[in-house]
């Protein structure tokens, strides 16, 4: 069974960085889609970031591109969004999603099988 465990959320300032954490278990997952999303309150949940964890192969939502970085780590199973210079509007609910192949559906909650709890990410301005 996979298990994705989100952590590093919590308050920052405008300008600042987070860097969230989610621990993935229970399988190999050199071939799998890994996402993260975020969800706002009385908004829809939105796509951030996507990478192929073996390849390397990245895609980032319009709203992030160039201050977010998806990345993982093999060693201790973990992928990581690395949030820069952030936003108020960054403010939301952060998820980790996985599944075990690509998806073309890869920015779509619909595209993944496996969904963490989440982690609240606050900036305040």
């Amino acid at each position: 069974q996979v298990q994705l465990v989100e952590s590093g959320g919590g308050l920052v300032q405008a300008g600042g960085s987070l860097r969230l954490s989610c621990a993935a278990s229970g399988r190999t997952f050199s071939n799998y889609l890994m996402g993260w999303f975020r969800q706002a309150p009385r908004k829809e949940r939105e796509f951030v970031a996507a990478i192929i964890w073996s390849g390397g192969i990245t895609w980032y939502a319009d709203s992030v591109k160039g201050r977010f970085t998806i990345s993982t780590h093999n060693a201790n199973n973990t992928v990581y969004l690395q949030m820069n210079s952030l936003k108020p509007e960054d403010t939301a609910v952060y998820y980790c999603a996985a599944k075990g192949r690509f998806s073309s559906l890869y920015q779509s909650p619909a595209g993944y099988d496996y969904w963490g709890q989440g982690t609240q990410v606050t900036v305040s301005s």
